[in-house]
């Protein structure tokens, strides 16, 4: 197909900032295990997205942090690793909490010139002034940290709420490039896998 394009978009944050819901929302399927709990998401998982014009490679990072134990080190390292190698970065900013120290850390990781998208997630979970007041200072926090070729989303993904847009958005960043995967599959992740994250899912919840 002409003008198909196909390429890689990380997906990143402190833990617990909504990612995993996101890839979620954006692939139109269950792919990665969510939990209130730090850590949940331990590897890198890609979920594959398949248009008409298009095939998004949308990985989903461990939750990045300044790393204090050796898994956290490692999981920093593996979220390093997938940011390097992908043609646009979203940076997951929940709209219910306080833009701190730990999300200026993840956004100085971001070392190509890759499009940086500023996702602002839960937004279901404040009031409309709220959000207009958060929006605020994430401008103020772009600004302060100088970053250029960005863009600021807000996004609900739990109500499917302009995930549609950011997903637009995410596409047009991608390359002429045939499909790197077979289109009847939304994930490379090995289905007993899978099952396994599920399991821990509801082990980590009880």
């Amino acid at each position: 197909m002409s003008n198909f394009r196909s390429g890689f978009v990380a997906i990143v944050g402190r833990p617990n900032t909504g990612k995993s819901t996101l890839v979620n929302a954006l692939v139109g399927t269950k792919i990665v295990i969510t939990s209130h709990h730090p850590n949940t998401t331990r590897n890198p998982i890609r979920g594959i997205i398949n248009r008409e014009d298009f095939q998004m490679i949308v990985v989903d990072t461990p939750g990045m942090h300044k790393p204090k134990t050796a898994l956290g080190t490692r999981l920093n390292t593996m979220a390093n690793e997938n940011i390097e190698s992908t043609d646009s970065v979203a940076v997951c900013l929940p709209a219910n909490e306080d833009i701190g120290s730990g999300d200026e850390y993840i956004v100085k990781q971001i070392k190509g010139n890759q499009p940086i998208f500023i996702v602002v997630t839960k937004i279901d979970s404040i009031s409309k002034t709220e959000l207009a007041e958060k929006l605020n200072l994430v401008n103020q926090f772009v600004n302060r940290l100088n970053l250029r070729n960005v863009e600021i989303i807000p996004i609900s993904a739990k109500n499917l709420d302009q995930t549609d847009l950011l997903l637009d958005l995410l596409a047009k960043t991608l390359p002429d490039s045939p499909a790197l995967y077979p289109k009847d599959i939304n994930t490379d992740q090995a289905q007993e896998l899978m099952f396994s994250d599920l399991i821990r899912e509801a082990a980590i919840e009880e």
